[in-house]
């Protein structure tokens, strides 16, 4: 059975990656797609000349949430909600939708029939061979699994044996590469002049054919102060990544005899410049490059302030920051951070090759230029990705999202 890693490197968090212990030939087709509201365009990537080739677009039930790839490369999962994100206005349409890829054009064709959620779901994944769906909620926090049908496309809700702490906020919800463990990465909030801090977790379950048992919670200090987002695996080590969405971290936690261990092996800043924080900064997506060589995380910033009587940019860091991975002991080591041209990377992703990182900027900010405001327009800002790891900026492409967002992004190879 081939693993995760093996054939998508990219979609790992967003479509979070899994299982690769080398990079794969460079000649693999590639295709990319990204969505605008419920509009999702599939791009050609030609990962040679660094460039995204525009092709045709589908359109799902409502706004794009997240998608993630069945381990044949055959179909895609998209998750869809006409909720506003976070704790917006709660909308009524929240599906699954299998979509067959072709496989020598990368073409998306409805699969089957959608199934409906209770509510905005906020990430999807499968576990390693495809047989079920892993959803997570954010309101209410909660996660839900769905069997894969003999067709491949979604089924029913599995039944679990008793009610589940999903914690506060769910944000990802991703299967560990032995298939025995589920992870429901939990955020929390972060405190307010009124409201006190909500705590943020790790919850991980036992995992066997969709079932969910003997949940431990992973809560340093008692979740305060920690607030994660998102994790990935090392291809081959038992090493788990996970960004701390609120307090701007990189924490690498080990994994040993089926169970996360619940100490934070080693801590890693986010930002290049932590002590200079003018505006909310946000740790985002995690990927762990195929070599296992290298982890990247996206930092994010969008607050505005009034100039000339319009909201511009207040300023922060919108990056990609790399971490060099100690090879013995999975330290993650800050060895590069590089602006992506743009404001909020909220997903991004790695070509199974290893050779070019891709990061989605989701919505138009105003930023000020003189005396004059101009506006950043949301976007696919393209990195060729160097043997040290390290990033190299190429080129940029603008998308007009209109009132829409720009949500997931995430490459399949073909």
């Amino acid at each position: 059975m081939l693993s995760r890693r093996s054939f998508l490197s990219l979609v790992a968090s967003s479509m979070a990656a899994p299982r690769l212990a080398s990079a794969q030939q460079a000649s693999q087709k590639v295709a990319l797609y990204a969505n605008v509201g419920p509009d999702l365009t599939h791009y050609d990537v030609d990962v040679a000349g660094a460039e995204l080739i525009k092709r045709e677009t589908v359109t799902l039930p409502a706004a794009v949430q997240y998608a993630w790839p069945h381990a044949s490369r055959r179909y895609l999962y998209i998750a869809s909600s006409s909720s506003a994100p976070g704790y917006g206005t709660q909308g009524t349409e929240h599906h699954v939708t299998a979509f067959a890829i072709d496989p020598s054009t990368g073409v998306l064709t409805p699969h089957g029939v959608p199934i409906r959620l209770p509510t905005r779901p906020i990430h999807i994944s499968t576990d390693i061979p495809s047989e079920y769906i892993l959803v997570a909620f954010n309101n209410p926090s909660a996660v839900r699994v769905y069997r894969i049908n003999k067709d491949f496309s979604p089924g029913e809700e599995v039944q679990q044996p008793g009610p589940i702490d999903a914690g506060i906020f769910a944000h990802q919800a991703r299967v560990t590469p032995d298939n025995r463990l589920a992870i429901v990465v939990t955020r929390g909030n972060e405190g307010t002049p009124t409201k006190a801090e909500d705590p943020g977790a790790l919850k991980v379950f036992e995992y066997k054919n969709g079932v969910l048992t003997n949940e431990m919670s992973i809560a340093p200090n008692g979740g305060k102060e920690f607030g994660p987002r998102h994790l990935d695996f090392h291809p081959t080590k038992p090493w788990m990544y996970v960004s701390i969405e609120t307090q701007n971290k990189m924490y690498m936690f080990r994994i040993a005899e089926g169970r996360i261990n619940p100490e934070i092996a080693y801590r890693a800043e986010t930002l290049a410049e932590p002590s200079n924080i003018r505006a909310r900064q946000a740790a985002g997506t995690v990927h762990v490059h195929p070599n296992g060589r290298f982890v990247y995380g996206a930092n994010r910033a969008e607050a505005t302030i009034e100039f000339q009587g319009k909201p511009v940019f207040k300023g922060g860091e919108n990056s990609i920051v790399v971490y060099a991975i100690n090879q013995s002991t999975g330290e993650p080591a800050p060895i590069q951070h590089i602006e992506t041209q743009k404001i909020h990377p909220r997903t991004f992703h790695i070509d199974p090759s290893g050779r070019l990182l891709v990061a989605q900027h989701n919505l138009p900010v105003n930023v000020r230029d003189g005396d004059a405001v101009r506006t950043i327009p949301a976007g696919l800002s393209v990195f060729r990705m160097g043997d040290d790891g390290k990033l190299t900026f190429v080129r940029k492409y603008d998308v007009d999202v209109g009132d829409k967002t720009m949500f997931w992004m995430g490459m399949v190879p073909l």
